[in-house]
């Protein structure tokens, strides 16, 4: 046992039980998507190597639980067969999750399984001082808690008042979370007040007469922290249209992030001990 190398093997996704010798294996998962034929092979291996059931975490992914150490290879093996892969622990980008978005929601405005597939490409696994954890939420019901993540990105849309369109009921009005919209029914006038809009969309949704237009985007969220110390991400930039400056954003961010933190040090904790600015400063150069 001596030559066993505990920290390869969790950062391979299988973390140490209580239990001497067993592991249970973290697999990988992106937006909480897996095939039906995936599932199957996750049985399979369950019942032959585990203990005949698996856990849900609570990121949206799946362990299998008391593998243990002399068969690790074929598990592997079993694994690779059936098209799932071991995922990844450790100081490194994690698990990206994301509700079902547009592509299946009703109240979906952008489509999360798509972007959480590319984070995937372009960022998954990548090692860094400390985790790293991306969520996505198609709307502001936030179904994914997007704050809670190192970069949360919740999908929103920016309202344009038609006025060709209006009828001037109000109801946009009264459907505003954060009273951001007045109607001025004697004047005929309809204004929003850019500094309380959330880019939620509820005045859109709410306009029986189409008087109100939009355009959807990205609400981009930073340092959120769920854990021993518990905070909620920021959101220091305005929402974003462009999907490749979303991309931009982020490689920005996890540069910062590997600059300037010490090892060990949380992204929400770097930005607490360095300065919000200096993250401002780099993202809007």
């Amino acid at each position: 046992m001596a030559n066993v190398n505990y920290k390869e093997l969790k950062k391979g996704g299988f973390m140490r039980q209580k239990q001497s010798d067993y592991f249970s294996m973290r697999l990988k998962c992106v937006g909480g998507h897996f095939t039906a034929e995936q599932l199957g092979t996750i049985q399979k291996v369950a019942e032959m190597y585990g203990k005949g059931y698996i856990h849900l975490t609570s990121r949206q992914g799946i362990e299998i639980p008391f593998i243990h150490l002399d068969n690790i290879n074929e598990v592997k093996e079993a694994l690779k067969a059936g098209g799932v892969e071991v995922g990844v622990c450790g100081p490194r980008v994690r698990t990206i999750t994301a509700c079902q978005g547009n592509a299946i929601c009703p109240s979906g405005l952008i489509d999360t399984q798509k972007l959480a597939k590319e984070f995937e490409k372009r960022f998954g696994g990548r090692e860094l001082p400390h985790k790293f954890k991306f969520g996505f939420t198609g709307c502001h019901n936030n179904c994914l808690k997007a704050e809670e993540n190192d970069i949360g990105i919740k999908g929103g849309t920016k309202p344009n008042w038609d006025a060709k369109n209006c009828i001037y009921c109000g109801v946009c009005q009264a459907v505003c979370p954060e009273k951001a919209i007045t109607v001025d029914k004697k004047e005929k006038n309809v204004t929003i007040d850019e500094n309380k809009c959330i880019y939620c969309g509820k005045c859109i949704k709410s306009c029986s007469v189409d008087a109100w237009q939009s355009k959807s985007g990205f609400v981009i969220s930073f340092g959120g922290l769920y854990g021993n110390r518990i905070a909620i991400g920021k959101n220091i930039l305005p929402i974003i249209f462009d999907e490749s400056k979303l991309y931009e954003i982020v490689e920005t961010t996890l540069k910062f992030f590997a600059e300037n933190a010490k090892n060990g040090e949380r992204f929400r904790n770097l930005l607490d001990r360095v300065g919000w600015e200096k993250l401002n400063e780099k993202l809007n150069r």
